[in-house]
């Protein structure tokens, strides 16, 4: 969250960030690392998404490919089928709701967009995965948000190393957006992208400079949701660290975040209001 009034044109639809916003997650994969945000049938998809709406979720974030650590790459084929029937799904039952394409596949994001009603484009790979991503963005005119990820899920975490870890993402991103801009991608949401070939240290140092990414004057997305960074912390699974979840994402709302990418909405959104709250008293 920052003074500038960030705001994202999604399908004709002006979307203020100037109050952090939350992003609810559905994984139609049957790998997620955590286990209860998955979905397969129409019928599940359409249950957990009106659920997340309910609770206050302001996009919806669907992903057909699961990109925990060591995951290996599916066809773009059956990315497609799983990607496609969740999108055709969602918006034909909440035809106005904000949904973005997890996926760093340019062909399937475009598909999804222009035949079945999604929004935007959420790239785990930065445009690094596939050469016409960037492209595909600039002549959709879609919101794109870029994730910073060193490596590749299948090894990602085996040796990550940095310089200094804030300012070697912050270089990559000034990189990549001033090409976007120039492109006249309008929208541009950035990611640090945590537990993408980060370590613990590395997560937890991003988290504490989190707020040095305003000087790049693009909103932020943070998702820490139930990730490793928690569990492996305080010695418990992914199932058990809502909590633990909610803790850090106050942090990161305090530290600057516009959008928070959660499995658990209504706990995020009860920490939105908190958050502003506090800082809205001290005006």
């Amino acid at each position: 969250m920052t003074d500038k009034p960030f705001s994202i044109n999604v399908r004709g639809r002006l979307i203020d960030l100037s109050v952090p916003r939350v992003m609810g997650i559905i994984n139609v994969t049957p790998d997620s690392f955590f286990s209860e945000s998955r979905v397969e049938s129409e019928a599940e998809i359409i249950e957990k998404a009106g659920r997340m709406l309910e609770d206050g979720a302001d996009f919806i974030d669907i992903g057909g490919w699961s990109s925990r650590p060591g995951a290996a790459e599916i066809p773009p084929e059956e990315e497609k089928k799983r990607v496609i029937t969740a999108v055709r799904a969602i918006s034909r039952e909440f035809p106005r709701v904000a949904i973005s394409v997890d996926t760093f596949r340019s062909e399937i994001a475009e598909e999804a967009i222009v035949e079945h009603g999604a929004g935007m484009i959420n790239d785990i790979a930065g445009g690094e995965a596939d050469s016409n991503m960037f492209q595909t963005v600039s002549r959709l005119q879609v919101p794109y948000i870029i994730m910073h990820m060193q490596g590749k899920p299948a090894w990602m975490q085996q040796n990550p190393r940095y310089d200094d870890i804030t300012a070697d993402i912050i270089k990559w991103f000034g990189e990549r957006t001033v090409k976007l801009q120039s492109m006249g991608v309008n929208d541009i949401i950035i990611d640090p992208g945590f537990g993408f070939g980060k370590n613990s240290g590395h997560n937890f140092e991003l988290l504490r400079h989190l707020g040095d990414f305003s000087i790049i004057g693009l909103p932020v997305l943070v998702g820490v949701s139930r990730k490793t960074m928690i569990w492996e912390t305080l010695g418990i699974s992914p199932g058990e660290a809502l909590n633990g979840t909610t803790v850090l994402n106050t942090v990161a709302l305090l530290e600057g975040a516009d959008i928070l990418r959660v499995h658990d909405v209504k706990e995020a959104v009860q920490a939105v209001k908190l958050v502003m709250k506090l800082k809205n008293s001290a005006k």
